[in-house]
């Protein structure tokens, strides 16, 4: 698994966890946290993974969504869910 990889699984991990999940994740980590952002541009596997979707795109592999199709799609879900809660 990539690095990028990873970090996308403990990003959507961390985003979906109770504050006791996030209190005990950063007890673990507190003391290798350092106040220095992250500069993504000097990560060469990330930057390679960003390259490699661009190019998938590019080809015609990968699909691309528009900011109005993804809004559209989450309201279709929203909708969706709405008529289940009330059956």
């Amino acid at each position: 698994m990539t690095v990028a990889a990873i970090r996308e699984r403990l990003h959507d991990y961390i985003s979906a966890a109770d504050d006791k999940q996030i209190k005990a994740i950063y007890t673990i980590l507190e003391d290798q946290i350092v106040n220095e952002p992250y500069d993504w541009s000097e990560d060469r596997e990330f930057v390679a993974e960003l390259d490699g979707r661009v190019r998938r795109y590019e080809a015609g592999i990968d699909k691309g969504y528009t900011i109005d199709e993804v809004e559209k799609y989450f309201e279709e879900l929203k909708k969706q869910r709405a008529k289940r809660s009330t059956v």
